[in-house]
């Protein structure tokens, strides 16, 4: 049994705001099957605290874990072990895990998950008494921290790392003037080290430092070696070499699946894809829409320049012109948001939008919408496409990491081949999305070809089940323990 402690700053069911969290909550019980017990740990943000008040102990303490007090408590949520740092002066604040209800980033949060970082490799090195590990996985920027850290502790007690990659947009970067307040020792301080740009960059000192490194599927593992998506870290990612690998996430499939849904207005299946229909007048009423049976895309998405989404307004006349319909769920720059709500004033009953996320409304889109739009200017893996795919709801995505690497583009071989699962694109432009969107058209007015497209891709395996055989054999590989 290999015992490894995945240090990450969300994990569904207790706090999430993206899909690092999916991959942190999912990953334990997926590993259970392949001898890899995981503990997972956390910041006491208030809401985790309040979820695990009954059951926990308290089994380590810090006085002063970099000037301030501190517990580390003990618990399980849905039988997975979970350890919680609770230090109040970092972490019990309101808002977001990194932002104040106003929505700006914390000033502090260099501070923060220093030693959140710090606190986890002091226990994955056996601060707390009767836990020993035998590797760290550490996600994101949040937690990168953690390989830098041991590798400047006593050699005998670091173990070997793993760095997951979720998004490299996202790294940490912090002026210098923050690094004599880090507890690392000063030369540290080196491009080998934790320095980066001129500043302390976070993620870049744990890529440095981790034993391997991951993202979330194998295109943007590729990718990130370019400067085009490396972010400034690519000459890195080409030093480490083969370290560098790509795992691709999956989905619960006990939360996305059209069969046993309870978002939906009626489950199906496969071999009752006409059920859809009534999902789709569900869709029609919540967005008020014009009821009818032509083509009805989504859009659940974050709305930002990554997410394509400052283009894809200028398309929404070629789009309802050309009959089709879209129900947009989503939120982000205040300036995309209101060119979508006048799209929907100016195509009334035809564009309807949505401010906001809704979990439910996103899970009845899956289920009564035709196709999902995805035109992602880069996507380390992606999880709408999934869901699309688990519900028939055709993919129509951008050729870029994850999004190629789980949709098969319904290009003549492929369609030859009864391979095909939706649509793929190469560039964000308005060019490029119309023609998308025209491909799109043209193979739901094929009833016969659209409903294998459907089949296809509700048949495919994006379980947890191929990653958690990955991420294991990876374990297995810098443990030196047998399968």
């Amino acid at each position: 049994m290999i015992k490894v402690l995945s240090v990450a700053s969300e994990a569904v069911p207790l706090v999430k705001t993206g899909g690092l969290a999916d991959v942190a909550g999912a990953l334990p019980a997926a590993l259970a099957g392949e001898g890899v017990e995981v503990t997972t740990m956390l910041p006491g943000y208030p809401a985790v605290k309040a979820t695990l008040a009954k059951g926990t102990r308290a089994v380590a303490k810090w006085d002063d874990l970099l000037g301030h007090p501190a517990r580390l408590l003990a618990g399980k949520i849905d039988g997975n072990k979970l350890l919680v740092l609770d230090c109040p002066a970092l972490f019990d604040r309101p808002g977001g895990p990194y932002q104040a209800p106003d929505g700006v980033d914390w000033p502090d949060n260099w501070h923060r998950f220093a030693a959140f970082a710090l606190a986890a490799a002091e226990v994955a090195m056996g601060y707390a008494k009767g836990r020993r590990f035998d590797l760290v996985h550490a996600h994101d920027w949040q937690a990168a921290m953690v390989p830098a850290y041991m590798s400047y502790a006593d050699p005998a007690l670091a173990l070997p790392s793993v760095l997951t990659i979720h998004n490299m947009a996202f790294q940490g970067w912090y002026p210098a003037q923050v690094f004599p307040q880090l507890g690392l020792p000063a030369g540290a301080f080196t491009v080998d080290g934790v320095e980066s740009y001129g500043g302390v960059g976070f993620l870049k000192a744990g890529m440095q430092a981790a034993s391997a490194i991951t993202t979330v599927s194998p295109t943007y593992a590729a990718e990130i070696r370019s400067a085009e998506f490396g972010m400034g870290l690519e000459g890195l990612v080409q030093a480490r070499g083969g370290d560098v690998s790509g795992i691709l996430n999956g989905i619960d499939p006990a939360v996305w699946h059209p069969a046993h849904d309870a978002a939906l207005a009626t489950p199906y299946d496969a071999a009752s894809l006409d059920r859809r229909t009534t999902n789709k007048r569900a869709v029609e009423a919540a967005f008020g829409l014009d009821e009818d049976d032509g083509p009805l895309f989504t859009v659940i998405s974050r709305l930002t320049w990554q997410k394509g989404m400052d283009v894809l307004p200028a398309v929404l006349d070629h789009l309802v012109g050309n009959g089709g319909r879209l129900a947009l769920l989503g939120s982000g720059d205040a300036a995309i948001e209101q060119s979508f709500l006048a799209a929907a004033t100016r195509h009334s009953g035809r564009i309807g939008v949505r401010i906001g996320y809704d979990e439910a409304l996103s899970h009845l889109l899956q289920g009564g919408a035709d196709a999902i739009l995805v035109p992602s200017r880069f996507e380390p893996c992606g999880l709408t496409q999934l869901y699309g795919l688990a519900y028939g709801c055709l993919p129509v995505v951008a050729r870029t990491g994850g999004l190629a690497d789980t949709v098969i583009d319904a290009n003549p071989a492929a369609l030859a081949a009864g391979v095909a699962t939706g649509v793929q694109f190469d560039g964000i432009s308005e060019h490029s999305l119309r023609a998308a969107i025209d491909r799109t058209l043209a193979l739901y007015r094929q009833p016969d070809t659209w409903r294998r497209l459907q089949t296809n891709g509700m048949a495919a395996d994006f379980s947890w089940a191929a990653s958690a055989r990955a991420y294991a054999a990876l374990y297995r590989s810098l443990t030196g323990a047998k399968a």
